[in-house]
């Protein structure tokens, strides 16, 4: 099984904007770019990026942790499912989110760290409209 860890920065971004936008379906499709289901609520199934994710929430501690099954189109049918935990600390900027992702079938970790990073990472900093302005000037 493989495991990873991914951190970043969310400066002017509250720990329960994250924390809404990453459970409810609506912010979730708009915040990724791909189609997204689910709720805030211990049990609730959810889907992301068209289908390609699935999963169910396992444990919610409010604007601070949550822990999902998580799943892709790209598991064998006998891989268990993967864990997700993300975590939401307030910084004096904002937010440090720590996502937690374990249990991965082996071998494919590697592709699930660049995926992490391309396809929730970098649309979340345009969605929160917190991509680098340095050269707007």
């Amino acid at each position: 099984m493989d495991d990873l860890k991914v951190v970043a920065e969310f400066d002017y971004v509250e720990p329960a904007e994250l924390y809404e936008a990453w459970l409810d379906g609506e912010q979730h499709t708009a915040m990724t770019g791909g189609e997204a289901t689910g709720e805030a609520r211990v049990g609730a199934n959810f889907t992301a990026w068209d289908g390609y994710i699935s999963g169910t929430n396992l444990e919610l501690e409010e604007n601070r942790r949550i822990v999902q099954s998580w799943r892709t189109t790209e598991f064998g049918d006998d891989d268990p499912d993967s864990r997700v935990e993300i975590l939401f600390e307030p910084t004096d900027d904002g937010t440090l989110l720590t996502l937690i992702h374990s249990q991965i079938p082996t071998g494919q970790g590697p592709g699930y760290f660049d995926g992490w990073a391309e396809h929730y990472i970098e649309p979340m900093l345009a969605y929160f409209d917190l991509e680098d302005d340095d050269n707007d000037e």
